[in-house]
């Protein structure tokens, strides 16, 4: 069912987006919702998501939340262009980029360095130092472990777009938006590689979020 999709989100949220680059990427039509989490939209979203969170994907009746469930339900109802690799090593590996994305990368790459780093200036506030710097500290054994991934050319690899690239990229896009970030990913070869090939994607940059 690819009729009637509906998409509640926060532009500024790296989960949103990698729904809406799936969505771009295999040219499927759909309503968006803006919602922050954050601000007083919280409480409407109780009736969405059990823990007010974004974001959430509808079809019809069909409700689902969770970035990975969604990006998966996707996949299945609009399987072109194949956004999954054939092999079972392939897939195995997506899904590990994917674990890393959420249990590691999303809190200091995202919450502790772009959050204190850029984005709070940007909303006219003092960044919390100590976070940035601990989000820094501990951003080169995610990204090593990324690079590893990226050196094997299973997936995270320039010219193919798949679910784990379409998940992680807007983490290190705002990553990437740090000088200190910027160096750090280019430090490691393949992953630079990768991050150079996504900047120039259509579905990365057709979602990539304005910030002011």
């Amino acid at each position: 069912m690819t009729e009637g999709l509906r998409l509640t989100g926060y532009r500024f949220s790296v989960y949103t987006r990698s729904v809406r680059m799936v969505l771009a990427a295999k040219g499927l039509e759909y309503d968006y919702v803006e919602c922050d989490p954050f601000g007083e939209d919280a409480e409407a979203l109780t009736r969405l998501h059990p823990f007010r969170r974004v974001p959430v994907l509808e079809a019809g009746d069909f409700r689902l939340w969770e970035t990975q469930a969604i990006l998966d339900y996707l996949e299945a109802i609009a399987p072109e262009p194949l956004m999954v690799p054939g092999a079972p090593e392939g897939v195995a590996r997506m899904r590990q980029a994917m674990g890393i994305a959420d249990s590691y990368a999303y809190w200091p790459l995202v919450r502790q360095a772009f959050s204190n780093g850029v984005f709070a200036a940007l909303e006219g506030e003092a960044g919390d130092a100590g976070a940035l710097a601990d989000g820094l500290a501990n951003a080169p054994r995610v990204l090593d472990a990324l690079e590893e991934i990226a050196a094997k050319g299973q997936v995270l690899r320039p010219g193919s777009l798949d679910l784990a690239g379409c998940h992680l990229w807007p983490m290190l896009d705002y990553f990437g938006m740090l000088p200190a970030g910027e160096e750090m990913i280019a430090a490691r070869p393949a992953l630079a590689a990768w991050c150079g090939w996504m900047r120039t994607c259509s579905a990365a940059h057709a979602t990539r979020p304005v910030l002011t």
